[in-house]
């Protein structure tokens, strides 16, 4: 599947794990439609690892950065989700997500993968829609949502340890459903570090 482009970021992206449809929409915005029973996790009691949910990647300018986008999963089954993604290597990389919790509630979820991950349920978001962000800093990565696109809230300050490689991006997932579209709309990226991680900018 080849490479596309949104305005509103600076590189081309392509598929790691293609999806079962996608589709721009307007010139900043994307949706992804993950098929059945597909994820991106290693289970840190067991070892198993899944890597079978589609994720659309590009390389960011060097130096700090700023993703983010209001997402809207279609929410059928437990942890559909979207999702933002920072990645390094298929055992060192982060996901963002807006999921359906196991009790039926939009939950803004965080994982953190090195060599297992580290998965954490944040808050309940009552609606269908949620805006997520990524910020990268010289070591850092800091994730954090919002109701309105306006005052941010930290979701997960962590590193990852290697910035080498380093590539964003945008995923759907349906690990226990028949599938998931996920829309990523008001998509937008910003060669600037965060200064700030906690005043709600």
């Amino acid at each position: 599947m080849k490479a596309f482009h949104l305005r509103t970021i600076p590189a081309e992206l392509d598929w790691r794990i293609q999806p079962t449809e996608w589709a721009l929409q307007g010139d900043e915005g994307l949706s992804i439609s993950a098929a059945g029973m597909t994820d991106l996790f290693i289970d840190p009691e067991t070892g198993a690892a899944s890597d079978s949910a589609p994720v659309a990647l590009f390389t960011p300018s060097e130096g700090s950065f700023i993703l983010s986008a209001r997402v809207e999963p279609s929410f059928g089954s437990t942890f559909d989700a979207g999702v933002l993604h920072v990645w390094v290597r298929g055992d060192l990389w982060a996901k963002l997500c807006f999921e359906r919790s196991p009790q039926g509630e939009p939950t803004v979820v965080s994982v953190v993968t090195r060599g297992v991950s580290d998965d954490c349920n944040s808050v309940v978001v009552p609606g269908g829609s949620v805006f997520l962000r990524v910020s990268q800093l010289e070591r850092a990565t800091a994730f954090h949502y919002s109701t309105d696109g306006r005052m941010w809230r930290l979701v997960r300050y962590f590193s990852l340890g290697s910035r080498a490689g380093m590539r964003a991006g945008f995923s759907s997932q349906s690990p226990t459903g028949p599938g998931c579209r996920s829309v990523f709309s008001r998509v937008d990226y910003r060669a600037e570090r965060l200064t700030d991680l906690r005043n709600g900018t």
